[in-house]
């Protein structure tokens, strides 16, 4: 008799909806949906055709099982301790981390259970986060011996300089109280509400003009990297090139005729 051996079950699952909203789920629910290889790369493929599917307007990140995620797999990374493989794994993880924010549509984390180091950081790379009110963050490398270098990155881009800091030597988890407090999540809610505050928030976007909402989030991140002056040159040609789009023309001449603006056209 033959052993039929089953389908491994794909590492991150993508859910399209009518509505124009794309929930792209980790996982890894036996590990926590931490960030092996082959997992970044699979969610690297799923963002890469996101961005160029202009039936999407917005995106849900959430994770299987128990958990959000619980950042890289330090099994894997022991595997291949040689400066080059680290060296790799930690440039693909970068890659992954900035695809989100030049991501055309907003990216809306959805957090259960625990974000830790590089998942933590995945949070925060994220333009929009909704937590469940028992979820709880960390960037706790530093317990191991390892600072959490790379999700540093993210992290002092979203809290306070203090607060940031103290996470990041301590390696203290965090409640999510805490996190909505210091500016890493938008909302909380009980679980049983997270679906729907999620799918609300996502729903708001996605409702909006796709090609404002493309050039606004580029803009966001542009300009804040930038001294006043060049923020505002960005800021100008932004507006101009938003303006001659023809959705921006339908929906000013809607609101002049005292009207509902028009189907959008998209990007």
């Amino acid at each position: 008799m033959t052993e039929t051996t089953l389908p491994e079950e794909p590492l991150v699952l993508v859910h399209k909806a009518n509505s124009g909203i794309a929930t792209v789920t980790l996982n890894r629910p036996q590990q926590f949906n931490a960030l092996s290889r082959a997992l970044m790369q699979a969610l690297q493929d799923a963002l890469d055709a996101i961005a160029v599917d202009p039936s999407v307007r917005a995106v849900v990140l959430a994770g299987s099982g128990k958990a959000f995620c619980a950042g890289h797999d330090l099994k894997e990374m022991r595997q291949n301790p040689a400066a080059d493989d680290i060296t790799s794994l930690f440039e693909q993880c970068a890659r992954l981390m900035m695809t989100i924010p030049r991501l055309p549509q907003p990216v809306i984390a959805r957090v259960h259970g625990i974000a830790t180091a590089a998942g933590c950081q995945l949070v925060a790379a994220c333009d929009l986060a909704v937590a469940q009110d028992t979820a709880r963050f960390a960037v706790s490398g530093v317990n191991l011996g390892l600072f959490c270098s790379t999700p540093m990155v993210a992290l002092t881009r979203n809290l306070p300089r203090k607060q940031a800091m103290e996470m990041l030597l301590t390696g203290d988890f965090i409640g999510a109280d805490t996190a909505l407090a210091c500016g890493l999540v938008n909302r909380v809610v009980p679980a049983d509400m997270l679906d729907n505050a999620v799918a609300e928030l996502a729903a708001k976007i996605a409702a909006k003009s796709a090609a404002a909402i493309s050039l606004g989030k580029a803009l966001f991140y542009k300009q804040l990297e930038a001294d006043l002056e060049t923020a505002y040159e960005l800021a100008v040609a932004t507006m101009t090139c938003n303006m001659l789009t023809e959705d921006a023309g339908a929906g000013i001449d809607a609101f002049v005729a005292k009207q509902p603006p028009p189907p959008w056209k998209g990007r």
